[in-house]
């Protein structure tokens, strides 16, 4: 299953509070956790985990995290001719990523072959097509969305994607990406053909 929504600022609520003020906040508290993390905690829920975390454990961490520039920064740097990959953190359980993108670069046509992964675009935007596929008719066109500031998609089993910066954007583009497991070989596949590819992602440019 795919889902996508933009978030919204998520904040710590004063337990001593009017009761005015609390009926006042009643729509947004049922619906806020209680406080919010930083990048640096994403990274050290992230770290600790015992087992692979689902989507929905993905996006609930990423949904109550408040990222940044100055945490981002030591993550940033672009290339041409390719987005540029920087690990944040790894285990045998779950990986983080920031991808670097100018515009025009995308990712081949992919699945995440046994992983599911969470995208949060936290600058510029990113388009996003889907694909169906099947063993006769080979890869089909799906749908395709925008994503901006904010934005939050993911991937499931057995999604089929591609995902990038479109060269009309004018901007660069920075995402945070979190797979679970780590990556290992994807498969890639070409519109209009029912051959499947093998395609393994170049190590992080920076670790």
């Amino acid at each position: 299953m795919r889902g996508g929504h933009t978030l919204t600022p998520r904040f710590c609520i004063n337990q001593e509070v009017t009761l005015a003020a609390k009926l006042q906040h009643e729509s947004e508290t049922t619906t806020q956790p209680a406080c919010s993390f930083s990048f640096k905690d994403l990274a050290e829920a992230l770290s600790a985990q015992q087992t692979i975390p689902s989507l929905p454990e993905l996006y609930a961490l990423v949904e109550r995290t408040r990222i940044t520039p100055n945490e981002l920064q030591p993550y940033l740097g672009f290339k041409a001719g390719n987005y540029c990959r920087h690990r944040v953190m790894r285990n045998e359980f779950v990986e983080m990523l920031v991808l670097c993108w100018k515009p025009g670069q995308r990712t081949p046509i992919h699945d995440h072959n046994g992983s599911h992964g969470a995208v949060f675009v936290h600058e510029g935007i990113l388009w996003e097509t889907t694909f169906d596929y099947d063993t006769d008719a080979g890869l089909a066109y799906k749908a395709h969305r925008e994503l901006r500031d904010g934005g939050l998609t993911g991937s499931e089993l057995p999604d089929i994607h591609q995902i990038g910066n479109p060269d009309v954007s004018g901007q660069d583009l920075i995402t945070i990406h979190i797979y679970a497991p780590p990556l290992g070989v994807l498969k890639t596949y070409k519109l209009g053909s029912s051959t499947i590819d093998l395609y393994t992602p170049a190590d992080p440019d920076f670790l």
